[in-house]
């Protein structure tokens, strides 16, 4: 079983900014392998669902980023996940725009979604996909995550958004090193 997590913040105003990466990569993720709907389960959206052999289960916590790791604790607990087994979606300042980082285990790198996973889990060591949003221009962080894209960088997120459920089938189907191989 695999479960992977995208961090975000629930509701309409925040649907379509920087720190919900995590929440659109698990959308189209769904959306590509026919994943169906969600439910509202754990503190999250939630779907579990065996593809290609291999049980799935997609967490969108609805808690908040800064609470997120309550609903994965819940669901590991339920389901018996393994850290190992479960991958965390999310948006990092410290890359540049589009870029994927794909990681085993490692720090939290001040992103509070991160910490509190870790936190909740007992350990840092569960793999993580971070995708770069940049770094803003002024040094108001937290309005920059919260804020919308530009319409240039709309026009790139499809792109970016592929690659990232390509690098998510890769770890699902043939693990982390291969998947750190080919994406990072």
């Amino acid at each position: 079983m695999k479960m992977i997590v995208g961090l975000g913040n629930p509701g309409e105003k925040y649907l379509r900014t920087r720190h919900n990466l995590g929440f659109m990569v698990i959308d189209e993720f769904s959306q590509q392998l026919g994943l169906g709907g969600f439910q509202h389960k754990f503190q999250s959206l939630f779907c579990k669902k065996e593809v290609e052999h291999e049980e799935i289960i997609l967490l969108k916590p609805q808690t908040f980023m800064n609470l997120s790791g309550i609903a994965v604790q819940e669901v590991a607990n339920m389901y018996k996940c393994q850290p190992r087994d479960i991958m965390v979606v999310c948006d990092d300042l410290d890359l540049p725009f589009g870029k994927l980082r794909i990681r085993r285990a490692g720090g939290c790198g001040g992103h509070r979604g991160l910490e509190s996973v870790a936190s909740s889990l007992g350990t840092a060591d569960f793999p993580r996909l971070r995708i770069g949003i940049g770094r803003p221009k002024f040094n108001d962080t937290s309005r920059f995550v919260l804020s919308m894209f530009s319409s240039e960088e709309d026009v790139e997120i499809a792109k970016f958004l592929e690659e990232a459920c390509k690098a998510l089938k890769t770890w699902v189907y043939k693990g982390i090193e291969d998947c750190m191989n080919e994406y990072n």
